[in-house]
């Protein structure tokens, strides 16, 4: 008789340490790296226990330097580890850039497939929090942008988990996205043992039949609240389609969905100019455009750099501005 799974309830950040750790022990060949993610456990302490339970040939602190650290993680790829990296913040990501973009994403191509850069980079990323400037920019379309890197983020601790162990996996470069607003906002049963959430496919968290929300990473909740706010006060059916990956999209889930609503909503806190939802839309006017009721619509930050957290809830997208964009594309 087969034993039933055996479950623990945790956090976002909790989940990503468990997927972690699972990869340390399977993998002799996984390594953790970055600033303070040893002894201190890292900015959010997404690390803790770890140096604790496998020493410091394999979890280590870095130089504060970022162009140093990825290149190195690059060099011990390419030999054979499978370095995670830890960004304190995706903001701090500028100097690493000409690592991944001249050398992580392009080794295969490069080599003809004779080398593989098997790197996991992972980045706190988003508004929020309150954090000073720098902190909370959200600039994962810079990436998706980079043939040869995967984009992933979750915005759950069961995705978090599944996505991650898919990451370290991955044979591949993959910029892992953990949205900072998430990591102990609620918690969530999943599984104890080792699991994998499949990269590149998108999930949808509500079923709808009027609209398709198309969101990721720290708005999904926000899209959820404001799915059932309109299904109770204005019968309005919302499909809530969490992209967890960015690169590649999964172009499958989006088409179905907005094929069946006929009206597409994308919500993202990154900048409107350049952004993943531009990405989306091409992709929805490619395959769906004659199942259109009503244009497309966007909920973005704006073009600026985030402001000061004084006034950073005016540059997140917000329940209202959601709601009348729902509404927009309904009454078209």
């Amino acid at each position: 008789m087969k034993s039933a799974i055996q479950t623990v309830t945790l956090t976002m950040v909790q989940s990503i340490t468990d997927a972690m750790r699972i990869m340390l022990k399977e993998h002799e060949e996984v390594i953790v790296l970055g600033e303070d993610v040893a002894v201190n456990g890292g900015v959010f302490r997404a690390t803790e226990g770890l140096f604790e339970e496998f020493g410091d040939k394999r979890i280590f602190d870095t130089p504060l330097s970022e162009a140093g650290f990825v290149g190195t993680a690059i060099g011990m790829a390419v030999n054979g580890y499978r370095p995670i990296i830890e960004i304190q913040f995706l903001g701090f990501i500028y100097p690493a850039y000409e690592q991944i973009m001249t050398h992580a994403t392009r080794l295969r191509s490069r080599t003809m497939g004779y080398y593989n850069v098997p790197i996991v980079i992972r980045a706190p990323y988003g508004a929020g929090v309150k954090a000073p400037e720098i902190h909370s920019d959200s600039i994962e379309a810079i990436f998706t942008h980079m043939p040869g890197i995967k984009v992933v983020c979750p915005s759950n601790p069961y995705d978090a988990k599944g996505l991650l162990i898919a990451s370290i996996e991955d044979p591949d470069p993959v910029l892992f996205l953990e949205p900072m607003r998430n990591y102990r906002s609620f918690r969530q049963e999943i599984p104890e043992e080792k699991y994998i959430v499949e990269i590149g496919k998108a999930n949808i968290l509500q079923d709808g039949e009027d609209v398709s929300i198309i969101v990721w990473g720290a708005m999904v909740p926000i899209a959820l609240e404001v799915a059932d706010k309109l299904k109770e006060e204005n019968n309005i059916l919302c499909e809530v389609v969490d992209l967890r990956t960015l690169y590649p999209l999964d172009q499958h889930v989006i088409s179905a969905s907005v094929q069946k609503t006929g009206r597409a909503i994308i919500i993202h806190e990154g900048h409107e100019t350049g952004g993943v939802g531009s990405d989306i839309i091409a992709l929805i006017n490619d395959t769906s455009f004659l199942y259109l009721k009503a244009p497309i619509e966007r909920i973005t930050g704006f073009d600026t750099p985030v402001p000061f957290f004084s006034f950073e809830d005016e540059y997140l997208p917000s329940a209202s501005r959601i709601i009348n964009a729902v509404e927009k594309v309904i009454n078209y």
